[in-house]
């Protein structure tokens, strides 16, 4: 496999990331935008799908491994919502105070043992467009939601997530904490155990 990967967002937060967690492999991270590689659609039903359909789409145009993430908040008392929907919920992509007034008006009045929730993070990496077995690693955070915002750290919807074991909400965490519990962190380092396996066995 090259020693390059593209990863498949123009999110510098993420690229900083994984450039970070694969430097002692001597693997490049490079974002698709290096590329000009446009978002892919997402027309996937499951986090897994969407990432996969943003690692092959990436994958395809540059002909280089690609890295994708997908990732969300699932609210029990909404049936999973907001979901593969969590960036665009309240119908703007990105409008983070509009989504979480959205999350909060819809649990009004719904007690608290009911407003049990998580993130969910799911990764997927090919080795090239058509690569049939990609390697998938998923994170998941439990937690509840808030009925008011708490903290100013973090983004989305960090503050209206509550994290019983430390009696705050994500926002609130210091990020070597957060990094620690976090959907995102549970995934990454699932990602980094499983990656030289993956690596050294065939497409």
């Amino acid at each position: 496999m090259s020693n390059q990967l593209v990863l498949a967002s123009g999110n510098a937060g993420k690229l900083s990331e994984f450039q970070g967690l694969l430097q002692d492999l001597q693997i490049e991270v490079k974002p698709q935008s290096d590329f000009r590689v446009s978002d892919a659609e997402e027309t996937g039903l499951t986090f897994i799908e969407n990432a996969i359909l943003k690692a092959r789409h990436a994958a395809r145009i540059t002909g280089l491994p690609a890295l994708a993430d997908d990732s969300g908040l699932e609210v029990d008392f909404l049936n999973g919502a907001p979901g593969i929907y969590s960036a665009r919920y309240s119908g703007t992509h990105g409008d983070n105070a509009g989504h979480i007034a959205k999350v909060l008006t819809e649990l009004e009045g719904v007690p608290e043992a009911q407003r049990t929730a998580r993130f969910v993070c799911v990764l997927a990496l090919l080795r090239h467009g058509d690569d049939p077995r990609p390697l998938i690693c998923q994170g998941t955070w439990e937690g509840r939601i808030l009925a008011v915002p708490q903290g100013d750290g973090g983004f989305g919807y960090d503050p209206i997530f509550y994290v019983p074991e430390h009696h705050c909400s994500a926002a609130e965490l210091p990020q070597d904490i957060k990094n620690r519990l976090s959907h995102r962190g549970q995934a990454s380092a699932l990602f980094r155990a499983a990656l030289s396996d993956w690596l050294s066995s065939p497409a």
